[in-house]
Protein backbone atom coordinates (compact mmCIF):
# COMPACT_ATOMS: atom_id res chain seq x y z
CA UNK A 1 0.00 0.00 0.00
CA UNK A 2 1.23 3.28 -0.56
CA UNK A 3 2.25 5.11 2.32
CA UNK A 4 1.81 8.45 1.06
CA UNK A 5 -2.06 8.13 0.95
CA UNK A 6 -3.98 8.89 3.86
CA UNK A 7 -3.65 7.51 7.27
CA UNK A 8 -6.53 5.33 8.44
CA UNK A 9 -7.37 5.30 12.29
CA UNK A 10 -4.73 2.95 14.59
CA UNK A 11 -6.71 0.06 16.22
CA UNK A 12 -7.16 -0.65 19.53
CA UNK A 13 -7.52 -4.31 20.59
CA UNK A 14 -7.67 -3.29 24.58
CA UNK A 15 -11.36 -3.15 26.20
CA UNK A 16 -11.18 -1.66 29.55
CA UNK A 17 -13.31 -3.38 32.33
CA UNK A 18 -16.57 -1.85 33.44
CA UNK A 19 -16.10 -3.28 37.08
CA UNK A 20 -12.32 -2.54 37.96
CA UNK A 21 -10.77 -1.02 35.07
CA UNK A 22 -8.70 -3.91 34.22
CA UNK A 23 -8.33 -5.41 30.30
CA UNK A 24 -10.60 -7.72 29.25
CA UNK A 25 -9.94 -10.45 27.34
CA UNK A 26 -11.81 -12.44 24.79
CA UNK A 27 -12.71 -15.88 26.63
CA UNK A 28 -12.23 -19.22 24.26
CA UNK A 29 -15.33 -21.04 23.85
CA UNK A 30 -17.48 -18.34 25.83
CA UNK A 31 -18.34 -15.79 23.12
CA UNK A 32 -17.57 -13.03 25.96
CA UNK A 33 -15.10 -10.67 27.54
CA UNK A 34 -14.02 -11.68 30.61
CA UNK A 35 -11.83 -10.12 33.36
CA UNK A 36 -8.66 -11.76 34.70
CA UNK A 37 -8.21 -9.34 37.48
CA UNK A 38 -12.05 -9.56 39.22
CA UNK A 39 -13.54 -12.33 37.27
CA UNK A 40 -16.12 -9.54 35.83
CA UNK A 41 -17.74 -10.94 32.05
CA UNK A 42 -19.28 -8.95 29.38
CA UNK A 43 -20.98 -10.13 26.41
CA UNK A 44 -20.18 -9.38 22.94
CA UNK A 45 -22.23 -6.37 21.66
CA UNK A 46 -24.48 -6.65 18.79
CA UNK A 47 -26.63 -9.70 17.66
CA UNK A 48 -25.40 -13.24 17.20
CA UNK A 49 -24.99 -15.81 15.89
CA UNK A 50 -22.04 -13.83 14.29
CA UNK A 51 -21.69 -16.18 11.23
CA UNK A 52 -24.95 -15.32 9.88
CA UNK A 53 -23.64 -12.03 9.01
CA UNK A 54 -22.28 -11.59 5.34
CA UNK A 55 -18.56 -11.35 4.67
CA UNK A 56 -17.69 -8.93 2.19
CA UNK A 57 -15.57 -9.66 -0.72
CA UNK A 58 -12.36 -7.10 -1.54
CA UNK A 59 -11.83 -6.07 -5.20
CA UNK A 60 -8.50 -7.58 -6.16
CA UNK A 61 -7.68 -4.90 -8.71
CA UNK A 62 -8.27 -1.82 -6.84
CA UNK A 63 -6.15 -3.38 -4.26
CA UNK A 64 -3.36 -3.72 -7.13
CA UNK A 65 -3.93 0.02 -8.05
CA UNK A 66 -4.16 0.59 -4.28
CA UNK A 67 -7.56 2.14 -4.51
CA UNK A 68 -9.51 0.67 -1.73
CA UNK A 69 -11.98 2.25 0.39
CA UNK A 70 -9.98 3.97 3.76
CA UNK A 71 -12.67 2.05 5.49
CA UNK A 72 -10.43 -0.86 4.60
CA UNK A 73 -7.24 0.08 5.52
CA UNK A 74 -5.96 0.22 9.30
CA UNK A 75 -2.56 0.85 11.43
CA UNK A 76 -1.52 -1.25 14.26
CA UNK A 77 1.53 -0.80 16.12
CA UNK A 78 3.91 -3.88 15.35
CA UNK A 79 7.13 -5.19 16.60
CA UNK A 80 9.62 -6.47 13.77
CA UNK A 81 11.16 -9.53 14.70
CA UNK A 82 15.37 -9.35 13.25
CA UNK A 83 15.18 -13.56 13.52
CA UNK A 84 12.10 -14.25 12.06
CA UNK A 85 11.15 -10.86 11.01
CA UNK A 86 7.47 -11.36 12.22
CA UNK A 87 5.66 -8.52 12.49
CA UNK A 88 3.57 -9.17 15.57
CA UNK A 89 1.31 -6.07 17.83
CA UNK A 90 2.56 -5.98 21.45
CA UNK A 91 0.51 -4.03 24.25
CA UNK A 92 1.50 0.06 24.00
CA UNK A 93 3.25 -0.32 27.37
CA UNK A 94 5.39 -2.78 26.52
CA UNK A 95 9.13 -2.14 25.58
CA UNK A 96 10.71 -5.62 25.34
CA UNK A 97 9.68 -9.08 24.98
CA UNK A 98 10.76 -12.24 23.60
CA UNK A 99 9.05 -12.96 19.92
CA UNK A 100 6.35 -15.44 20.15
CA UNK A 101 7.72 -17.33 16.95
CA UNK A 102 11.42 -17.88 17.33
CA UNK A 103 11.68 -16.72 21.34
CA UNK A 104 14.39 -14.00 20.29
CA UNK A 105 14.54 -11.26 22.36
CA UNK A 106 12.92 -7.79 20.49
CA UNK A 107 12.29 -4.70 21.71
CA UNK A 108 8.97 -3.49 21.03
CA UNK A 109 8.85 0.09 18.26
CA UNK A 110 6.56 2.48 17.68
CA UNK A 111 6.27 2.67 14.65
CA UNK A 112 2.82 1.76 12.78
CA UNK A 113 1.98 -0.96 10.59
CA UNK A 114 -0.81 -0.03 7.43
CA UNK A 115 -2.17 -2.47 6.15
CA UNK A 116 -5.49 -3.75 4.66
CA UNK A 117 -7.93 -4.55 7.31
CA UNK A 118 -8.94 -7.98 8.25
CA UNK A 119 -12.21 -8.92 7.11
CA UNK A 120 -13.17 -11.93 8.83
CA UNK A 121 -11.62 -14.01 11.44
CA UNK A 122 -12.29 -17.80 13.05
CA UNK A 123 -12.27 -16.99 16.96
CA UNK A 124 -10.29 -18.86 19.54
CA UNK A 125 -12.31 -22.22 20.46
CA UNK A 126 -10.65 -23.12 23.50
CA UNK A 127 -8.00 -21.71 26.19
CA UNK A 128 -4.17 -22.38 26.35
CA UNK A 129 -4.83 -24.98 28.94
CA UNK A 130 -6.21 -27.30 26.71
CA UNK A 131 -3.82 -26.22 24.20
CA UNK A 132 -1.02 -26.77 26.49
CA UNK A 133 -2.62 -30.81 26.97
CA UNK A 134 -2.55 -30.86 23.13
CA UNK A 135 1.34 -30.01 22.94
CA UNK A 136 2.48 -32.14 25.59
CA UNK A 137 0.24 -35.09 24.17
CA UNK A 138 2.06 -34.69 20.33
CA UNK A 139 5.08 -34.69 22.05
CA UNK A 140 4.60 -37.40 24.07
CA UNK A 141 3.84 -39.54 21.47
CA UNK A 142 6.70 -39.28 19.51
CA UNK A 143 9.49 -41.94 19.85
CA UNK A 144 13.05 -40.41 20.65
CA UNK A 145 11.82 -37.48 21.79
CA UNK A 146 13.63 -35.76 24.60
CA UNK A 147 11.54 -36.37 28.15
CA UNK A 148 13.46 -33.07 29.46
CA UNK A 149 11.86 -31.20 26.67
CA UNK A 150 8.39 -33.04 27.13
CA UNK A 151 8.92 -31.79 31.00
CA UNK A 152 10.22 -28.28 30.09
CA UNK A 153 7.18 -28.04 27.96
CA UNK A 154 4.86 -28.77 30.31
CA UNK A 155 6.09 -26.89 32.93
CA UNK A 156 7.03 -24.19 30.78
CA UNK A 157 6.14 -20.48 30.00
CA UNK A 158 2.37 -20.09 29.14
CA UNK A 159 2.08 -20.83 24.83
CA UNK A 160 0.96 -17.15 23.34
CA UNK A 161 -2.61 -17.64 21.51
CA UNK A 162 -1.47 -15.07 18.18
CA UNK A 163 -4.25 -14.83 14.78
CA UNK A 164 -2.00 -15.45 11.66
CA UNK A 165 -2.92 -13.92 8.28
CA UNK A 166 -4.30 -15.46 5.55
CA UNK A 167 -5.92 -13.97 2.47
CA UNK A 168 -8.43 -15.63 0.42
CA UNK A 169 -9.24 -15.45 -3.33
CA UNK A 170 -12.26 -16.37 -5.52
CA UNK A 171 -11.85 -16.30 -8.82
CA UNK A 172 -14.00 -17.00 -12.52
CA UNK A 173 -11.97 -19.10 -14.76
CA UNK A 174 -12.28 -20.67 -18.14
CA UNK A 175 -10.09 -22.75 -19.75
CA UNK A 176 -9.04 -24.22 -23.44
CA UNK A 177 -6.80 -26.43 -23.72
CA UNK A 178 -4.98 -28.91 -26.75
CA UNK A 179 -3.59 -32.47 -25.49
CA UNK A 180 -3.99 -36.22 -26.76
CA UNK A 181 -6.42 -38.73 -25.25
CA UNK A 182 -4.43 -42.37 -24.81
CA UNK A 183 -6.25 -45.29 -25.59
CA UNK A 184 -4.77 -48.80 -23.96
CA UNK A 185 -4.28 -51.70 -26.34
CA UNK A 186 -2.71 -55.15 -26.39
CA UNK A 187 -0.37 -56.77 -28.59
CA UNK A 188 0.92 -60.33 -29.01
CA UNK A 189 4.69 -61.12 -29.50
CA UNK A 190 6.84 -64.32 -29.67
CA UNK A 191 9.73 -64.00 -27.21
CA UNK A 192 12.46 -66.20 -25.96
CA UNK A 193 13.06 -67.63 -22.48
CA UNK A 194 15.07 -70.23 -21.05
CA UNK A 195 15.39 -71.07 -24.28
CA UNK A 196 11.75 -71.38 -25.52
CA UNK A 197 9.57 -69.34 -27.01
CA UNK A 198 6.67 -68.02 -25.19
CA UNK A 199 3.46 -65.67 -26.32
CA UNK A 200 3.64 -61.89 -24.30
CA UNK A 201 0.77 -59.78 -24.14
CA UNK A 202 2.94 -55.96 -24.37
CA UNK A 203 0.80 -52.66 -23.70
CA UNK A 204 0.97 -50.24 -26.20
CA UNK A 205 -0.70 -46.97 -26.49
CA UNK A 206 -2.38 -45.20 -29.30
CA UNK A 207 -3.37 -41.37 -28.86
CA UNK A 208 -5.55 -38.86 -30.10
CA UNK A 209 -5.55 -35.36 -30.57
CA UNK A 210 -8.45 -33.78 -28.07
CA UNK A 211 -9.22 -29.72 -27.65
CA UNK A 212 -11.78 -28.68 -25.47
CA UNK A 213 -12.61 -26.09 -22.78
CA UNK A 214 -13.40 -26.32 -19.02
CA UNK A 215 -14.30 -24.11 -16.33
CA UNK A 216 -14.32 -23.46 -12.64
CA UNK A 217 -15.27 -20.93 -10.03
CA UNK A 218 -12.42 -21.13 -7.40
CA UNK A 219 -14.07 -19.93 -3.79
CA UNK A 220 -12.35 -18.77 -0.90
CA UNK A 221 -8.16 -20.56 -1.75
CA UNK A 222 -6.47 -20.53 1.08
CA UNK A 223 -2.83 -18.26 1.44
CA UNK A 224 -0.66 -18.17 4.29
CA UNK A 225 0.32 -14.32 4.34
CA UNK A 226 2.99 -14.71 6.81
CA UNK A 227 6.91 -15.90 6.37
CA UNK A 228 7.16 -16.35 10.46
CA UNK A 229 6.66 -19.91 10.26
CA UNK A 230 7.72 -22.95 8.16
CA UNK A 231 5.03 -23.48 5.99
CA UNK A 232 4.64 -27.19 6.35
CA UNK A 233 3.60 -26.07 9.73
CA UNK A 234 0.69 -24.25 8.37
CA UNK A 235 0.07 -26.24 5.97
CA UNK A 236 0.16 -29.66 8.59
CA UNK A 237 -2.49 -27.63 10.88
CA UNK A 238 -5.59 -27.75 7.78
CA UNK A 239 -7.88 -27.92 6.89
CA UNK A 240 -9.94 -25.26 8.54
CA UNK A 241 -13.42 -24.57 8.52
CA UNK A 242 -13.63 -21.57 6.57
CA UNK A 243 -17.35 -21.62 6.53
CA UNK A 244 -17.84 -20.98 10.34
CA UNK A 245 -15.95 -17.66 9.97
CA UNK A 246 -17.11 -14.56 11.72
CA UNK A 247 -16.68 -11.01 10.00
CA UNK A 248 -13.82 -9.25 11.77
CA UNK A 249 -14.44 -7.63 15.50
CA UNK A 250 -11.95 -6.37 17.43
CA UNK A 251 -13.06 -8.03 20.72
CA UNK A 252 -12.13 -11.35 19.23
CA UNK A 253 -8.45 -10.10 19.15
CA UNK A 254 -8.60 -9.12 23.31
CA UNK A 255 -5.89 -10.82 24.97
CA UNK A 256 -4.22 -11.79 21.98
CA UNK A 257 -1.57 -10.49 19.75
CA UNK A 258 -2.09 -10.68 15.82
CA UNK A 259 0.98 -10.64 13.34
CA UNK A 260 0.93 -8.48 10.04
CA UNK A 261 1.08 -10.00 7.22
CA UNK A 262 4.33 -10.41 5.48
CA UNK A 263 3.48 -11.76 1.91
CA UNK A 264 1.90 -8.53 0.18
CA UNK A 265 -1.95 -9.05 -2.09
CA UNK A 266 0.20 -9.86 -5.21
CA UNK A 267 2.66 -12.20 -3.94
CA UNK A 268 -0.69 -14.23 -2.48
CA UNK A 269 -2.13 -14.23 -5.47
CA UNK A 270 0.55 -15.58 -7.65
CA UNK A 271 0.62 -18.37 -5.30
CA UNK A 272 -3.35 -18.86 -5.24
CA UNK A 273 -2.96 -19.11 -9.02
CA UNK A 274 -0.35 -21.74 -8.87
CA UNK A 275 -2.98 -23.69 -7.11
CA UNK A 276 -5.74 -23.14 -9.47
CA UNK A 277 -3.32 -24.21 -12.07
CA UNK A 278 -2.96 -27.34 -10.46
CA UNK A 279 -6.62 -27.81 -9.97
CA UNK A 280 -7.19 -26.91 -13.79
CA UNK A 281 -4.38 -29.60 -15.16
CA UNK A 282 -7.10 -32.23 -13.29
CA UNK A 283 -10.02 -31.01 -14.76
CA UNK A 284 -8.47 -30.67 -18.28
CA UNK A 285 -6.72 -34.57 -17.70
CA UNK A 286 -10.64 -35.70 -16.98
CA UNK A 287 -12.33 -33.94 -19.92
CA UNK A 288 -9.73 -35.15 -22.13
CA UNK A 289 -10.72 -39.10 -20.94
CA UNK A 290 -9.27 -42.42 -21.84
CA UNK A 291 -6.57 -44.13 -20.25
CA UNK A 292 -3.81 -41.80 -20.50
CA UNK A 293 -3.29 -38.28 -20.91
CA UNK A 294 -1.34 -35.55 -22.50
CA UNK A 295 -1.50 -31.86 -21.93
CA UNK A 296 0.43 -29.52 -24.68
CA UNK A 297 -0.93 -26.22 -23.73
CA UNK A 298 -3.87 -24.46 -21.37
CA UNK A 299 -4.62 -20.90 -22.06
CA UNK A 300 -6.53 -19.59 -18.85
CA UNK A 301 -8.96 -16.60 -18.83
CA UNK A 302 -9.11 -15.40 -14.96
CA UNK A 303 -11.78 -13.10 -13.89
CA UNK A 304 -14.00 -11.17 -11.48
CA UNK A 305 -11.33 -11.77 -8.87
CA UNK A 306 -11.40 -10.91 -5.04
CA UNK A 307 -10.00 -11.67 -1.85
CA UNK A 308 -10.26 -11.22 1.85
CA UNK A 309 -8.04 -10.88 4.35
CA UNK A 310 -7.88 -13.41 7.30
CA UNK A 311 -7.11 -14.14 10.66
CA UNK A 312 -6.90 -18.05 11.88
CA UNK A 313 -6.07 -18.33 15.52
CA UNK A 314 -2.61 -20.83 16.78
CA UNK A 315 -1.44 -21.43 19.93
CA UNK A 316 2.62 -20.93 19.72
CA UNK A 317 5.09 -22.26 21.82
CA UNK A 318 8.58 -21.16 20.91
CA UNK A 319 12.04 -22.62 23.46
CA UNK A 320 15.03 -22.96 23.57
CA UNK A 321 15.71 -26.26 25.31
CA UNK A 322 20.05 -27.04 25.80
CA UNK A 323 21.41 -24.28 23.01
CA UNK A 324 18.47 -25.42 20.71
CA UNK A 325 15.06 -23.91 19.53
CA UNK A 326 11.86 -25.48 19.04
CA UNK A 327 8.62 -23.86 17.80
CA UNK A 328 5.01 -25.97 18.44
CA UNK A 329 1.80 -24.51 16.88
CA UNK A 330 -1.90 -25.80 17.63
CA UNK A 331 -4.77 -25.22 15.63
CA UNK A 332 -6.91 -23.18 17.76
CA UNK A 333 -9.80 -24.77 16.36
CA UNK A 334 -9.14 -28.54 16.38
CA UNK A 335 -5.94 -28.95 18.35
CA UNK A 336 -3.95 -30.41 15.53
CA UNK A 337 -0.74 -29.93 16.25
CA UNK A 338 2.56 -29.49 14.30
CA UNK A 339 6.23 -28.80 15.35
CA UNK A 340 9.81 -29.63 15.32
CA UNK A 341 10.67 -33.13 15.36
CA UNK A 342 13.02 -33.34 18.70
CA UNK A 343 15.42 -36.09 18.98
CA UNK A 344 17.42 -37.39 21.92
CA UNK A 345 20.54 -38.95 21.30
CA UNK A 346 20.47 -40.53 24.59
CA UNK A 347 17.09 -42.59 23.84
CA UNK A 348 18.60 -43.60 20.65
CA UNK A 349 21.98 -44.70 21.81
CA UNK A 350 20.41 -47.04 23.81
CA UNK A 351 17.35 -48.24 21.24
CA UNK A 352 20.37 -49.04 19.33
CA UNK A 353 22.57 -50.48 21.59
CA UNK A 354 18.88 -52.99 22.74
CA UNK A 355 18.56 -53.83 19.44
CA UNK A 356 21.93 -55.19 18.80
CA UNK A 357 22.00 -57.22 22.21
CA UNK A 358 18.76 -58.76 20.80
CA UNK A 359 20.40 -59.62 17.42
CA UNK A 360 23.08 -61.03 19.04
CA UNK A 361 20.64 -62.94 21.09
CA UNK A 362 18.38 -64.43 18.30
CA UNK A 363 22.03 -65.23 16.53
CA UNK A 364 23.11 -67.07 19.68
CA UNK A 365 19.78 -68.93 19.57
CA UNK A 366 20.20 -70.12 16.27
CA UNK A 367 23.67 -71.15 16.69
CA UNK A 368 22.73 -73.64 19.29
CA UNK A 369 20.22 -75.24 17.44
CA UNK A 370 21.83 -76.02 14.30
Amino acid sequence: MDETSPTATLENHRFPCDNCGADLRFDPGADQLVCDFCGNTQPLDGAGPWGQQAIREMDFRRALADALPLEDIEETRVTTCPNCAAQVEFDPNVHAAECPFCATPVVADTGAHRHIKPKGLLPFAFDEAVARKAMTDWLGALWFAPSGLQEYARKGRRMQGIYVPYWTFDADTKSAYSGERGTVYYETRTVMRDGKRVQQRVAKVRWTPKRGRVARFFDDVLVLASKSLPKRFTDGLEPWDLSALEPYRPEFLAGFRAEGYSIDIDAGFHEARAYMDQIIARDVKFDIGGDRQRIHSIETDVKDVTFKHILLPVWLAAYKYRGKSYRFVVNGRTGRVQGERPWSAIKITIAVVLGLIVAAGIGYVIAVNQ
